[in-house]
């Protein structure tokens, strides 16, 4: 699993210092948003309700939600770290931790998931329904907030991914914009993909119905996917085939070459 192996809040807050002396009309955006803050997790709390509030959602009371939130499951803030990494060590465009943070939607779009998850968890599903909205209005990335992730997780630029009520992600997964883990008809109860560890869903990709896909298992750009995939396994196609055997972890590099060598 992606760990950060330094103090990763004391990084961003640097970085943040450095960029509002380098660019001064960001100056009191930094300010508000990172450095007046005390901790990674009041920054996201204070990031996220304001890029989610509304005309009928007070930035100050979504605020104060979070915080709770966040506070009564650390585990989350743990989390948030460990995606942070991720999109340093895997997207060549992060060359600052504080980058997913700030402006990466793919990035705000989990974080915020992982909050409604939370109060979802905790019996509150009129305002999970609420949050799942109007994060797919602002983000472009619609998650049921009964999705269950594991950390070290990368959606990479976001626009168009949907992940479905029963799916499950494991630890260290990329996925790329388009991405649907969705159901495959009008059945109910466990109808959505549960997605090992280090898997690579590549760009517009669908994979659909309670299959499992294997950790480590690459999935080409646009293949739609209907059946299990075995571990360390490329499939590529509509419907999906398996064309090669994998040795490495596909979300760790990032790799979207299709070998055929199966």
């Amino acid at each position: 699993m992606t760990t950060p192996p330094f103090d990763l809040w004391q990084t961003i807050r640097a970085e943040a210092a450095a960029a509002a002396e380098e660019e001064p009309m960001l100056a009191s955006f930094l300010h508000l948003t990172v450095l007046r803050h005390a901790s990674l997790y009041r920054v996201l709390a204070f990031h996220l309700s304001s890029k989610l509030s509304s005309s009928t959602m007070d930035a100050r009371a979504l605020y104060e939600v979070f915080l709770r939130v966040l506070e009564k499951y650390p585990s989350i803030t743990e989390a948030v770290a460990a995606d942070i990494t991720a999109c340093y060590e895997r997207d060549p465009a992060c060359d600052e931790y504080c980058l997913p943070l700030l402006y990466y939607k793919g990035f705000h779009a989990i974080q915020a998931h992982r909050i409604n998850h939370h109060l979802w968890l905790d019996g509150r599903k009129t305002l999970a329904y609420f949050l799942q909205n109007r994060s797919s209005e602002i983000f472009g990335v619609d998650i049921h907030p009964a999705a269950l992730f594991g950390q070290g997780i990368m959606i990479d630029h976001g626009t168009g991914v949907v992940i479905g009520e029963t799916a499950v992600l494991g630890d260290d997964i990329s996925l790329l914009h388009g991405v649907t883990l969705g159901g495959s008809g009008k059945e109910s109860g466990d109808r959505h993909p549960k997605v090992g560890n280090g898997v690579m869903i590549g760009a517009n990709a669908s994979v659909l119905g309670n299959i499992r896909i294997g950790d480590g298992a690459k999935i080409g750009a646009g293949s739609v996917v209907v059946r299990d995939v075995a571990a360390h396994t490329t499939v590529v196609g509509i419907p999906a085939k398996a064309v090669g055997k994998l040795q490495n972890m596909p979300a760790d590099d990032m790799d979207q070459n299709i070998m055929f060598n199966i």
